[in-house]
């Protein structure tokens, strides 16, 4: 059976007159990957240990673990941190954001803007940081 886009399920949504049938005929189309599972595949791509992704991410190893276990769920600020540490690009940065139900990083957002800037151009986290703070823009830690 061929995969429903977006667009497809948003329709056959609408237009459903049964909200348990829906989810039932559907449940193949339903995002289904974790965060610790999409977190530990960039890990391992990236050749990062967890303790060095604690030291560039500005996260506590404990809460590292934790997350990666799945017994944490990290926050927006936090993700985005986490993908700094992995040299995530934005694609894939936007793709965890999306998968964990944050919102995805928005160009006409100004403050989404400098850390989109960072991730594009492999600026260091703790200089986006800074920059935010110096722009009056809320930091990510």
């Amino acid at each position: 059976m061929q995969e429903k886009n977006t667009g497809d399920l948003r329709m056959e949504l609408m237009e459903s007159a049964n909200l348990d049938e829906f989810l039932s005929e559907n449940k193949n189309s339903f995002n289904c990957e974790c965060i610790p599972e999409l977190l530990n595949n960039l890990l391992a791509e990236k050749d990062i240990s967890k303790a060095n992704l604690a030291k560039l991410s500005g996260t506590s190893e404990v809460y590292l673990h934790q997350i990666f276990a799945g017994k944490r769920k990290p926050s927006r600020n936090r993700l985005i941190c986490l993908c700094y540490g992995l040299e995530a690009s934005f694609d894939e940065t936007q793709e965890l954001l999306k998968y964990s139900g944050c919102a995805q990083l928005y160009p006409k957002n100004r403050r989404d803007a400098i850390i989109i800037y960072g991730l594009v151009h492999r600026t260091p986290l703790f200089e986006i940081n800074d920059k935010l703070f110096t722009e009056d823009e809320e930091t990510l830690f």
